[in-house]
């Protein structure tokens, strides 16, 4: 049987998917928190919140997911980063997982991504759990309901996690699979039960399909200054460097805090809604955030909490340190009601330098820029992994580099491009550590970040005086109102400037080894940025 609202002829058994057991078509918040009720798929949480668990996976399976390599995508796929699943194989695959199917109960979600309406792509999600189709409702962006009654959708993403793959028979390298095949419109996701494999599907679909129009997909946060979406910024960088907490600033409209597009009409929102990391999150440093995780329909996953009152332990990552919340956009109240912005005045580029050689802020050139989007550099420290006794330096390129599936100097020409064209200002700002590396030195007060972000944002940062950094070339302001003179220069914050010197030879040549797989595929402005 099925159930809800949906084009009559754009359902399942139109599009060859018969057989199952009752269909959920476009359920809302509340009937999906139900039927996940039902299921006892998940737990009732404090102002009707869902706590769920996703099991065995607690995060994305990078190494599990496949591209299939077809005629028209062949040359132009990243392969070096994307795994290859032969044609035949996915058909395979794909019937294999339709039959299994069978006699079970779908839910079927029919959503867009990207604010933009001239860029949107119409996808419908077919999950086997109620809770996944809660979730995706908040990652995405839903269309108004009379819309779906005339809903097609450009991609279907089919999620089975009770389904696992044979890799002899399917091609692929484990029981679980992430397989997108652009010529037949589809992503199959198998034997994972974590949820943020669907939005991250979609966005890498996004990913290849923008830059062929000419606009540039991001992996970051944005934000623009109240009641003025012409000042917009954009916030690149990977997971700890802070990208969502410096976007949620009260003094600017959120536009979104992960996936967005630059087009030739300015920057829009990928998403409906938000995805927050929730270790050691509080009310006192991240108020909004935090309101969140008690209102009615965010998805909490891996989070442990008393089983009696529901309360949410923000410390405990026994089950994870991948714990979080998963709410609509409009949760935030400072949040962008179009999530729409201007073209980006100006780029934020994130990284967390555990080895305390980087400035808090630097500003950098069209070309410069493009050198640390490719180099996506963060660090981890010692402690978070087994067998990490110093920092060790971590390269994303484009700040998400599972998620590129061209290759990463189309982002980077596409970025450089945008950025002389509308003039955007550039900022590396270092979130880590300063004084010394980690274990010896302190982290970067958040203070002194907020005060340099401040003053590149309102444009007084330009009008300061700079020094070349003798190490990476790009330019560091003396002096910024608010921010000891010292913190502005690394060196000075180390007791031990020879230590220091030796430190930044050695971070400087993990850029170059690193940044040498780019070189053949790079101009010569770029190259000239390269260090080492």
């Amino acid at each position: 049987m099925t159930f809800g609202r949906v084009n009559p002829q754009h359902r399942l058994d139109e599009q060859g998917i018969s057989g199952l057991g009752n269909v959920y078509y476009n359920y809302q918040e509340a009937d999906l928190i139900e039927e996940a009720i039902k299921r006892n798929e998940g737990t009732l949480g404090q102002g009707g919140a869902f706590l769920v668990s996703t099991g065995k996976f607690t995060g994305r399976s990078p190494k599990d997911k496949h591209i299939v390599k077809t005629d028209s995508v062949a040359d132009t796929i990243w392969w070096d980063n994307n795994a290859p699943m032969e044609p035949a194989k996915f058909d395979v695959l794909y019937d294999d997982m339709v039959e299994h199917m069978k006699g079970r109960d779908y839910f079927v979600e029919d959503l867009f991504g990207g604010a933009d309406p001239a860029q949107q792509l119409d996808v419908r999600m077919v999950t086997e759990l109620a809770w996944h189709g809660l979730f995706i409702r908040h990652m995405l962006r839903r269309p108004d309901r009379d819309d779906l009654d005339t809903f097609v959708p450009d991609f279907t993403v089919i999620n089975c996690p009770s389904f696992l793959a044979d890799p002899e028979r399917h091609g692929c390298r484990s029981e679980t699979v992430i397989a997108m095949n652009f010529d037949r419109k589809l992503i199959l996701i198998g034997g994972t039960e974590y949820a943020g494999e669907n939005k991250k599907s979609v966005f890498t679909l996004l990913n290849y399909i923008l830059p062929g129009k000419g606009i540039m997909p991001m992996h970051c946060s944005a934000n623009h200054a109240n009641g003025n979406p012409v000042d917009t910024a954009v916030f690149f960088g990977l997971s700890g460097t802070g990208k969502t907490t410096l976007s949620a600033d009260p003094a600017r409209t959120l536009i979104g805090d992960d996936e967005h597009g630059w087009s030739d009409r300015g920057t829009f929102n990928f998403e409906g809604g938000c995805y927050a990391k929730t270790i050691k999150l509080s009310a006192e440093a991240e108020p909004e955030i935090f309101a969140t995780t008690s209102k009615f329909g965010t998805v909490i996953e891996n989070m442990v909490f008393d089983p009696e009152t529901k309360e949410l332990d923000f410390e405990d990552d026994s089950l994870t340190a991948n714990m979080r919340c998963a709410y609509p956009l409009h949760y935030i109240n400072n949040a962008s009601s179009s999530a729409l912005g201007g073209h980006p005045k100006n780029i934020i580029m994130l990284t967390c330098d555990a080895f305390g050689v980087l400035p808090p802020i630097a500003r950098l050139t069209p070309a410069q820029a493009m050198y640390h989007f490719l180099s996506g550099f963060t660090s981890k420290v010692a402690g978070t992994e087994r067998g990490v006794t110093e920092p060790e330096p971590t390269f994303s390129t484009c700040f998400g580099a599972p998620f590129m599936p061209r290759r990463p100097e189309v982002y980077g020409n596409l970025l450089r491009d945008k950025i002389a064209k509308h003039g955007a200002s550039c900022w590396l700002v270092n979130t880590g550590w300063t004084g010394g590396a980690y274990g010896t030195g302190s982290r970067m007060p958040i203070r002194a970040t907020r005060a340099l972000l401040t003053a590149a944002l309102d444009g007084s940062l330009n009008e300061t005086t700079f020094r070349k950094d003798p190490n990476f070339g790009f330019e560091v302001p003396t002096k910024v109102l608010g921010v000891a003179d010292i913190l502005l220069d690394p060196r000075r914050t180390w007791e031990d400037g020879a230590a220091y010197d030796i430190q930044a030879e050695k971070l400087v040549q993990m850029f170059a080894d690193n940044f040498g797989q780019y070189v053949p595929h790079i101009d010569d402005e770029v190259k000239a940025c390269a260090i080492g």
